[in-house]
């Protein structure tokens, strides 16, 4: 307890986040003696006091970046959150997930497509990441909801873990605690502003390997978080759409660019693997498991063995990962 105090005590400081908080600890070792250097009053160090007995109350957990429970999508991404605030069932963030973001404005073709895309991933035991906003969001985590089980969900909030927002999604909010998680690295309590939403959509897209974009204006959030995955290297899908509809403009720009691969429904992720296994022994006989074992493998390195380009690898790639028969490691890929 009193080591997570000291890392809050720091970490609220003002000035201070990830990069600065890192910084600190490389030039004075340990935190007990930055704490020393900061010399933070009385009022402070009981403000913090009074934030951590409020997520005690509430049955909120902080996870530092070195506990065996902190995702492992986030901790590979600089400039990670040192600590999270947990709600929820924390095993949920130990699960294989999937991202899904999309406009608020989403059309109810658009939310039911979603919903029917996460329902498939949390019947395959995928967990749902998204945001908790009104539209794509929603749909995306009741739809994870609506399958058997519980830790279908991950929400990832802009405000402090306990803060519902939307109002509207008031009683999401509560199902997702019963049946999932909600997470934040914002103080318990904190209220969002703009810019812990451009955070938020960073840590939806760092947290999975795999993110898929609905329904999303040209210049939305959505887009802020599907170049964040980008940058982090993951595997994007755009849900294509109508070309006059300003909805489409973002997923259609993906696809277009190169930069995303088509998603046109749960067969993309999940079917081919059923085929696969209906003609052949998928363990010994698929062309990609056959080059794999303990020592990882690159994409272009595994694109050349198959005679195929990256591009075209990519899909099998997700099919097998999340099915379980591979995992991604040290910038490769080796088998389960």
């Amino acid at each position: 307890m009193k080591d997570m105090l000291n890392k809050l005590l720091i970490l609220r400081s003002p000035g201070i986040g990830p990069v600065k908080y890192r910084a600190l600890l490389d030039e004075f070792g340990a935190d007990e003696n930055i704490l020393e250097y900061l010399n933070s009053d009385e009022d402070f160090v009981d403000s913090v006091k009074r934030e951590m007995e409020q997520a005690f109350d509430l049955g909120i957990e902080y996870i530092c970046d070195t506990d065996p429970r902190y995702p492992n999508g986030l901790l590979n991404v600089r400039n990670h959150p040192i600590v999270i605030s947990v709600r929820g069932n924390v095993s949920t963030l130990s699960k294989r997930c999937v991202s899904i973001v999309g406009t608020r404005h989403a059309t109810v073709a658009g939310m039911n497509f979603i919903s029917e895309i996460a329902n498939e991933f949390a019947n395959h035991n995928v967990a749902v990441v998204s945001g908790m906003a009104m539209g794509t969001d929603s749909a995306a985590h009741r739809g994870a909801l609506n399958a058997n089980g519980d830790s279908q969900t991950v929400a990832v909030l802009a405000g402090g873990v306990d803060y519902i927002w939307p109002l509207e999604n008031e009683s999401l909010y509560y199902e997702i605690l019963e049946r999932g998680a909600l997470i934040s690295e914002m103080p318990v309590g904190m209220v969002p502003n703009g810019q812990n939403f451009v955070q938020r959509n960073r840590w939806i897209a760092a947290i999975s390997d795999t993110l898929i974009v609905g329904e999303a204006d040209a210049k939305s959030g959505s887009m802020t978080t599907a170049r964040f995955a980008i940058d982090y290297n993951k595997k994007v899908f755009a849900v294509p759409g109508h070309p006059v509809d300003a909805r489409s403009a973002g997923p259609n720009s993906l696809i277009k660019s190169g930069n995303a691969i088509m998603c046109t429904s749960s067969k993309d992720f999940f079917a081919d693997v059923k085929e696969v296994k209906n003609k052949k022994n998928i363990n010994q006989e698929n062309e990609i498991l056959d080059k794999l074992g303990m020592i990882p493998v690159s994409e272009s390195v595994l694109a050349n063995l198959v005679k195929k380009t990256v591009s075209e690898i990519k899909s099998d790639l997700i099919v097998l990962e999340l099915q379980g028969l591979i995992r991604k490691q040290d910038g490769g890929y080796v088998l389960n």
